[in-house]
């Protein structure tokens, strides 16, 4: 009775731990199983990092409330649903005007084409990376993103011709 009530409250510590500002050995360690497999079963999780599935679950749980985990997702392989084209596209903006911006940025962002958008510095203002079925369905997206938007001065396309790294995988050292 005594090395499961040790344990319990080894668990119990070990998960108050999350909610410190930094992640410890633990949460990297999980985190690092979820980017490679999110459904990874619990209990497979606790035994590859030495907790109890319980304190495994609520770590996760925590670290979704705190945003550290933003969303589970299927990651797709975009020829086989029909999006064969990725692009990166380059967007430089006109007046960075803070309400000209944010329109701007809400546009870009409420695309469904668009699978990821990023503010950035330098020769433009956005970095896109973009989801076609084809060229001529590109053409039409870049005519109803860019050309209509009067705040865009000019955008620059870069037709992915392959892909020998995509991931979302952020490294944990």
């Amino acid at each position: 009775m005594t090395g499961r009530r040790e344990k319990k409250m080894q668990d119990d510590a070990a998960a108050r731990s999350v909610l410190s500002p930094t992640l410890d050995p633990f949460d990297r360690a999980i985190l690092a199983i979820l980017q490679r497999n999110n459904r990874t079963p619990q209990h497979e999780i606790g035994a590859r990092v030495n907790l109890s599935a319980a304190a495994v679950q609520r770590r996760i749980r925590r670290m979704e409330e705190r945003g550290v985990i933003r969303a589970n997702t299927a990651v797709l392989d975009p020829a086989k649903v029909g999006r064969p084209v990725t692009l990166i596209v380059g967007v430089e903006v006109d007046s960075e005007r803070a309400d000209w911006l944010a329109a701007t940025r809400t546009r870009l962002a409420e695309a469904p084409e668009v699978q990821q958008c990023y503010y950035v510095t330098g020769d433009v203002d956005f970095i896109l990376v973009i989801s076609a079925a084809s060229m001529a369905e590109y053409e039409a997206i870049s005519h109803r993103l860019f050309r209509e938007d009067a705040n865009v001065r000019r955008f620059r396309t870069f037709v992915v011709m392959s892909s020998p790294k995509a991931t979302l995988e952020v490294p944990l050292a």
